[in-house]
């Protein structure tokens, strides 16, 4: 089975801002102030709505056979359109389960529509049945079943109060949860340049949500802690051999906290 756990990075989506209220001849800046003034006055929060977002970065950690990767989507410089058709072309050639936290509250929706804004076909991820049976009742829009499996969802039972934070699950569970920026960072770190580091910071959220992930499967029985441990190793040579930065403080890290 494929497993592909993932996480985005989004900003502003200022090009729509500029265009839907009216506001040609501000800069970017500005006009991510006005977007985000406009949000409080309604909500009382700056957190802007899943249509209004960018897409910066999506970083993966695939399982497929015997093999495991870590990578974001692209290269740096690759632009949204190419980010978002690379990740559904993987969901066609994989068909992979797909791991998220908060994937259903966030991320997928975020997907949907920038894949509209750029019509970018995904086939196998709207499959609801109609060309596969086996996907008439464990598709990927399927909150209820595993081929998308939104870790926060589940562990919550689907209850919309009360959900725990990635951050703060992943070091009850012995890992490094956030290291070094969280979302509410990414728009100053975009604005400085610093793509770079949104993308490494985006990986390491995908590692915590895949190594969440594996202590499920040994939850529901479905994964030994043995097998668990077997993973871990892997990861940690995976890790050990990129010899990146980011991921050296992530085994730093997890070490610290025991798990590694």
């Amino acid at each position: 089975m494929n497993v592909l756990a993932f996480d985005i990075e989004s900003i502003p989506d200022v090009v729509g801002g500029r265009r839907i209220y009216n506001l040609e001849g501000l800069a970017d800046a500005d006009i991510a102030q006005v977007m985000f003034n406009k949000r409080r006055e309604r909500t009382d929060s700056e957190f802007l709505p899943v249509h209004l977002q960018r897409i910066v970065a999506i970083s993966a950690v695939l399982r497929s056979g015997d093999s495991l990767k870590i990578w974001s989507l692209g290269d740096i410089d690759a632009q949204e359109p190419e980010i978002i058709r690379r990740f559904f072309d993987g969901v066609d050639r994989y068909t992979p389960t797909l791991v998220t936290w908060n994937g259903n509250g966030f991320d997928l929706p975020v997907l949907h529509h920038r894949a509209m804004v750029h019509l970018i076909q995904a086939p196998r991820y709207w499959d609801n049945g109609d060309n596969d049976r086996d996907f008439r009742f464990n598709n990927y829009l399927s909150r209820y079943h595993y081929r998308h499996t939104d870790l926060m969802d589940v562990l919550n039972a689907y209850q919309p109060r009360g959900a725990a934070s990635l951050d703060q699950m992943a070091q009850l569970c012995g890992l490094p949860g956030k290291l070094g920026m969280d979302g509410s960072k990414v728009w100053e770190a975009y604005q400085n340049g610093e793509l770079k580091q949104i993308r490494d910071y985006c990986e390491t959220d995908a590692l915590n949500t895949y190594l969440l992930y594996l202590r499920w499967q040994v939850l529901r029985g479905v994964m030994s802690a043995k097998q668990l441990e077997a993973e871990h190793e892997r990861v940690e040579q995976l890790l050990k051999k990129e010899q990146q930065s980011h991921f050296t403080a992530f085994l730093a890290a997890w070490h610290e906290a025991g798990e590694g």
